[in-house]
């Protein structure tokens, strides 16, 4: 877990250090910060996900790589569903909105033309992926 969260701090500085871009494996894709409050802890977390843009909406995953289990801010934004989001160098408080069914498996399916390796995420994993819509809040 330390190596994920070292990885996830290059990430964050960076992002911040550069106004929202990233290189390295994340060189060129849509990258955000999501900030979500604890479910138990009620202590603040940060993450880097690739996100989709969708209109007004920001479409992020819950793959985890296509570990067994949802990732931590998942739980954490469903407990908490208001979250803060970072895109280049704005900031914005947004609520998360899970979807299901065609709107759901449409928007995995554009994530995966466009980033090959969320179809390697769903593929190994038994889990179905979570897609959230970040609305405003």
């Amino acid at each position: 877990m330390a190596e994920l969260n070292d990885f996830n701090t290059r990430i964050i500085n960076e992002f911040r250090a550069n106004g929202g871009k990233v290189g390295g494996p994340f060189a060129g894709a849509p990258v955000l910060l999501l900030t979500t409050t604890g479910a138990r802890s009620g202590a603040t977390r940060v993450n880097p996900l690739v996100y989709l843009p969708d209109g007004e909406r920001i479409v992020i995953f819950a793959s985890k790589g296509g570990a067994p289990a949802n990732p931590a801010w998942y739980h954490n934004l469903r407990a908490q569903p208001v979250v803060t989001v970072e895109v280049g160098e704005q900031t914005k408080r947004m609520r998360a909105v899970e979807l299901a069914g065609e709107e759901r498996d449409r928007l995995f399916a554009e994530q995966e033309r466009r980033f090959p390796t969320f179809s390697q995420y769903q593929a190994n994993t038994s889990r179905v992926i979570p897609v959230i819509a970040l609305v405003d809040a």
